[in-house]
């Protein structure tokens, strides 16, 4: 078989290699790149990654075409919050079948709450300890329904009580309502527990909220839980490139820029300079704060955010544990049929089980 010499493409490629800064060899296949390193690309087509599970590859359309279904962000928020509930109703009930819970309304410290057990009794080790889930929902919608979906599996798997705070939303309410909410029933579970016994964590707003309610604890004088997971949402704003680019992945096109925490009405009027809106802003805060873990797919607009959440704290010299899904997207595992889903909810109890005081 004759074989090409390499000695035959060894000038062009030091003549591209001399010339690429310039895009004269490569400007047919690469896009353009301005000065300041904006990248524009024309025409992009990027297939469903080959590294996740076949269940997600075949769920991942349909996922796409169900959210083309909500409301804009300039409808009522009245069908948004339906839309939502009805989507999260369904999760929930799907979920149920797979991790038999045992769930009720409530209210503590005058907030209110969703209380979720497992089917078969919180496990011995777990008897002192309970977990807070601060929902998702772009701080608009997301109560009740939406608690569940983030309670229901690792309250079961994890034989643990979880508590899902039904915070203050906007646009009826503003920053800090939510964080005041969820430090009343902080404060009042410190009456029954240790704070190394209590954790907290949430996905998207719930894993902004999360962030921005231990600082808010920190702030106040109050001792730190024993830990907290922050899920699809850091301690920074959604930017860098995961905000640009999973738009793209999930066929809504490259945005002009990214939407921020600072056009969520619930943040209208907030500094977001404040450490108690962005507590990555403040690496002597962040010292402060407990062992984190942060979960993200690479599919997510959050990706970023989280990324960079956990570099900020170990910066601070604070245990983190980061955990990315290849192909996955914001919020993935509230869908829990997916494998993928099964690992996360699995990362997320051993993570409380082995940092949570007994």
């Amino acid at each position: 078989m004759n074989r090409p010499r390499l000695s035959r493409f060894i000038p062009m490629l030091l003549l591209c290699g001399g010339l690429f800064a310039t895009g004269a060899c490569a400007q047919d296949v690469r896009p353009g790149v301005q000065a300041d390193g904006t990248v524009t690309a024309s025409s992009a087509s990027v297939p469903f990654s080959a590294l996740a599970s076949p269940e997600a590859r075949a769920f991942f359309p349909k996922m796409l075409a169900e959210g083309a279904k909500a409301p804009s962000l300039l409808a009522p928020i009245a069908d948004s919050r339906a839309f939502y509930d009805r989507m999260n109703s369904d999760r929930a009930a799907r979920m149920e079948k797979l991790y038999p819970v045992k769930a009720r309304s409530d209210t503590i410290a005058g907030v209110s709450v969703e209380v979720v057990s497992p089917a078969q009794g919180v496990s011995p080790a777990n008897r002192h300890r309970v977990l807070i889930n601060l929902h998702g929902g772009a701080f608009m919608w997301g109560s009740h329904s939406g608690a569940l979906v983030e309670a229901i599996p690792v309250a079961s798997l994890g034989r643990i009580e979880v508590i899902g705070i039904n915070y203050r939303l906007g646009p009826e309410n503003v920053f800090p309502a939510a964080s005041e909410d969820v430090e009343k029933v902080y404060r009042e579970l410190l009456k029954t527990h240790k704070p190394g016994q209590i954790g907290i964590y949430g996905c998207s707003a719930g894993g902004v909220l999360t962030g921005e309610a231990v600082a808010r604890f920190i702030t106040d004088k109050l001792p730190v839980p024993g830990a907290i997971g922050m899920f699809c949402g850091g301690l920074t704003d959604f930017a860098g490139d995961s905000s640009f680019v999973a738009p793209m992945l999930g066929g809504q096109g490259v945005p002009a820029h990214p939407l921020g925490l600072r056009v969520i009405p619930y943040f209208l009027g907030a500094d977001m300079n404040d450490p108690l809106v962005q507590p990555g802003v403040s690496p002597a805060l962040l010292a402060k704060f407990p062992p984190t873990l942060l979960i993200a797919g690479t599919r997510d607009m959050a990706m970023s955010s989280v990324v960079h959440s956990n570099e900020l704290l170990r910066q601070a010299g604070v245990p983190t544990e980061l955990r990315v899904w290849e192909g996955m997207w914001h919020s993935f595992f509230s869908d829990p049929e997916l494998p993928e889903s099964r690992q996360a909810y699995a990362a997320m109890v051993d993570f409380f089980e082995r940092r949570l005081a007994r």
